[in-house]
């Protein structure tokens, strides 16, 4: 107490549970463990008992069925636990720090838990059961007795109505015999209802999936090839490595009981995946093969890929290339099939890298449209999709995001050679958020909630009003081709959370990511009807989406002239709704008090991010005078150092353009420019090399009225003009006078200049001192002709069933 006491301001503790339930050091797997509805954490002053300080903060959340320690952890108690930790930091230091006396009414000390008695008790209802396991879930792990000996039980899961068929298997202490599936070990509660347990560990250490509970000591062994035994050895060399206590390495010498722990497994699991690119090894597989001779059997049907799921039924286009056998669907993917177009059409689609052909790619047809739509309104009106539980379709859209993880190789590489991303900017952005995307709109499925209305109360009865916010039904979404995976992302995942169904026309250019994304929805158990793929023209497929009949809402992504045509088509059609994401022009304002440091690197940036092919690009950049040739100096310097070339090098930072007839348009806009007497410092032509590679360009001295100064070039070009030294309300002129307002960025020191300029330039985000930072929760969209309609966040989520979103715009500060 003297240590506790000594600071000025006292101590305070952060404890995982909502005090005074739950004291001690097991927090959160109690709260499991006793089946609360609620967890959450507590914020309290420390005082000479354990956990009973009075409370300075408390924050809680809901418990979902299948929720873990890892998951609470992850999802609520960690990160919301560091914001109220600095929540209660500033309210001391502003002396508003509350000191509520816990009670002791409700109060419970549970301690730590030991393996001796953890043991599951089977007489009990399967609810009971399941929290049992899942609190113990990794440590130390509840087990029950199978076959006379003690086994640990792992990944436990609520069953609904219908339970899989398979072998029964006889468990100590159960009510009635569990059932091993293709899924998992099957346990029956007293009240006869069902949940499954994924993984089993034996009392030598070596976990199985339950599934192959009957058939794991069955397995023939391989005859490893010269080249497997080579690798066999390197691994055998890691394994020495990281187990330097054991003299050598043998057959039969066990990971675990020569030593290893947790981080251990993951040493192991990541040296092997740096050594064997493309590898699909986790560290449950360590678990399950604990002996070397065991691991590397595992290993090595892995690597042959014998170990892997059944395949859906695709005729698969395959490549080789980035150290994987890529495995790509072409044909439309209507009512839950892959199938070719009705008239038997096909296109090729293009590696922009070196202008080679990828692969065909069906080319629909109207009917296939229609018959895409008839599919998504039956699904919607007679499916399942329909009447499912808002929880249960986000656990199918969490399920989704983790199968995307789980090809998130795959995915970035398709981006790679059919968009020309450059792979690494396509793994973190292009797929990274696109799983972020739909984990985020996962969440809100069940969080869609109407409202009471108070109204007058016309006697002699009393009236109540409330709305319900509802799917509209059947959506279409067009989407463009610099960023395929995630602008799929960014329309459907809401669609789909709030319980719409959808047709979706890729880019023709770049069709395949959303066709492999196809095959992982159904893989996902997403219903047949749900999602329809159309891969064609804009001119035939999207044209028939804006003009059918059958769609309730269409969103867009692309071109303000394209755009302007499909708001007429809706409209004249059966005035759906509609929401476009369109041109800009984006101005980003650099002002001579700003962090030149910054301010070049996030200039390069804001130009040259995704090969300049991205919607919120600079533009245009306003430089005051007294820092111009210098900030020109910098960035010229900067341009000089990028590496352009395969943007499946991990080094490339600059890949190729989409696709040649953009590269030709790239090459003329120059031309103009250079034209109209704006001064070509750097690039300006197609880099002389195969594929559609344009060199990083830089004009200075542009003028108002020139052309480039006015239209968007979607591509790596900087466009920098001057203003003069202090002449914030000039340069805020120049910015808006364009018919765009996508985005714009302001760089400064000055907080009060920053505020100055973002309040008035007429955009849907205002960057300040940082540039290109979207976020899954922050809504995205423009002003005047860039569209209207939101992307991502609640507005988004919130239009997307019944309302419009107002005309806001973000301020991002860095």
């Amino acid at each position: 107490m003297n240590v506790i006491d000594h600071p000025a301001h006292g101590s305070i503790i952060y404890h995982p549970s909502i005090l005074p339930l739950h004291r001690g050091a097991s927090a959160i797997n109690w709260t499991l463990i006793q089946g609360d509805k609620k967890a959450g954490f507590s914020i309290f002053w420390a005082d000479d008992g354990l956990d009973t300080g009075p409370i300075l903060l408390q924050r809680e959340c809901p418990v979902e069925p299948n929720d873990t320690v890892d998951s609470l952890y992850n999802r609520f108690l960690f990160p919301e636990g560091i914001k109220a930790m600095v929540e209660s930091v500033q309210l001391i230091a502003d002396g508003k720090a509350p000191r509520v006396p816990q009670t002791e009414e409700g109060a419970s000390y549970e301690g730590i838990q030991k393996k001796s008695n953890s043991k599951v008790n089977l007489a009990q209802p399967a609810e009971a059961i399941h929290n049992w396991i899942r609190g113990h879930d990794k440590v130390p792990g509840a087990w029950a007795v199978i076959d006379g000996q003690t086994v640990t039980l792992y990944g436990s899961s609520m069953l609904g109505e219908s339970v899989p068929a398979g072998q029964p298997l006889e468990i100590e202490g159960a009510s009635q015999p569990g059932v091993v599936t293709k899924n998992g070990l099957v346990l029956y509660g007293s009240d006869s209802k069902a949940l499954m347990v994924k993984n089993l560990q034996f009392e030598d250490g070596k976990m199985i999936s339950a599934a192959k509970y009957f058939s794991s000591g069955d397995t023939a062994r391989v005859e490893l090839t010269d080249d497997e035994k080579k690798i066999a050895e390197e691994i055998r060399d890691i394994w020495k490595g990281i187990l330097s206590n054991v003299a050598a390495i043998e057959e039969t010498t066990d990971f675990f009981k020569s030593g290893a722990a947790s981080m251990d497994v993951v040493r192991l699991v990541e040296e092997i995946k740096q050594r064997c690119v493309g590898l699909q090894l986790q560290n449950e597989d360590v678990y399950m093969a604990t002996t070397f001779q065991d691991f590397i059997q595992m290993f090595v049907r892995r690597l042959r890929g014998e170990d892997q799921e059944e395949e859906m039924v695709i005729d698969y286009a395959t490549k080789d290339v980035n150290n994987m056998t890529v495995k790509m669907p072409w044909q439309c993917f209507i009512n839950g099939k892959f199938e070719d177009a009705e008239n038997g059409k096909t296109a090729n689609t293009i590696n922009p890298a070196d202008g080679s052909v990828i692969c065909k790619v069906a080319y629909a047809s109207v009917g296939d449209v229609d018959r895409a739509v008839a599919a998504a309104k039956e699904a919607f009106e007679v499916g399942p999709w329909g009447r499912m539980n808002p929880r249960d379709r986000g656990t199918l859209l969490y399920k989704l995001a983790d199968l995307m993880e789980e090809h998130q190789e795959e995915l970035a590489t398709i981006e790679s050679i059919d968009s020309g991303a450059v792979y690494t900017l396509a793994l973190k952005t292009h797929v990274g958020m696109s799983i972020q995307t739909f984990r985020y709109f996962a969440g809100w499925c069940d969080k869609i909630q109407g409202k009471t209305i108070p109204i007058n109360q016309a006697r002699p009865n009393r009236n109540l009003t409330f709305t319900k916010k509802e799917p509209l039904g059947v959506c279409a979404i067009v989407i463009p081709w610099n960023y395929p995976l995630m602008m799929l992302a960014w329309k459907s995942a809401a669609c789909l959370a709030a319980g719409n169904t959808l047709v979706l026309k890729p880019a023709q250019v770049t069709p395949l990511s959303a066709l492999k994304f196809a095959e992982l929805t159904v893989k996902a158990g997403i219903p047949k009807g749900v999602i329809n793929i159309v891969p064609g023209s804009g001119g035939m497929v999207g044209q028939r989406l804006s003009d059918h009949p059958d769609i309730r809402k269409l969103g867009f992504t692309g071109s303000t002239p394209i755009g302007k045509q499909i708001m007429k088509s809706c409209a004249l059609s059966n005035l759906k709704k509609v929401s476009l994401e369109l041109g800009g022009k984006s101005p980003l304002i650099i002002f001579s008090d700003c962090d030149m440091d910054k301010a070049v690197r996030m200039g390069m940036s804001s130009v040259f991010f995704n090969k300049g092919e991205n919607c919120i690009a600079a533009g245009r950049l306003f430089v005051e005078e007294s820092i111009h040739d210098e900030y020109i100096k910098r960035v010229l310097e900067e341009i000089k150092k990028m590496k352009v070339g395969d943007p499946l090098d991990r080094s490339t930072e600059h890949g190729p353009q989409n696709h040649k007839a953009h590269m030709d348009k790239l090459v003329e806009y120059c031309e103009v420019g250079v034209k109209e007497g704006a001064t070509l410092v750097y690039g300006g032509k197609q880099v002389d090399r195969p594929g559609f590679f344009m060199e990083p360009t830089l004009f200075t001295d542009v003028e108002d009225h020139m052309f480039i100064a006015k239209e968007e070039s979607f591509g790596p070009i900087m466009v920098v003009s001057k203003f003069k030294d202090g002449d914030i309300d000039g340069v805020l002129n120049r910015a808006n006078d364009t018919e765009f307002g996508l985005a714009s960025g302001v760089f400064t020191r000055d907080i009060n200049k920053a505020m100055y300029v973002s309040e008035r330039l007429d955009a849907g985000t205002v960057f300040v001192n940082t540039y290109n930072k979207t976020d899954v929760a922050s809504p995205f969209g423009g002003f005047k002709q860039s569209g209207f309609g939101k992307d991502l966040g609640e507005g988004f989520m919130l239009d997307t069933v019944i309302l419009e979103c107002g005309s806001y715009r973000m301020l991002i500060f860095c």
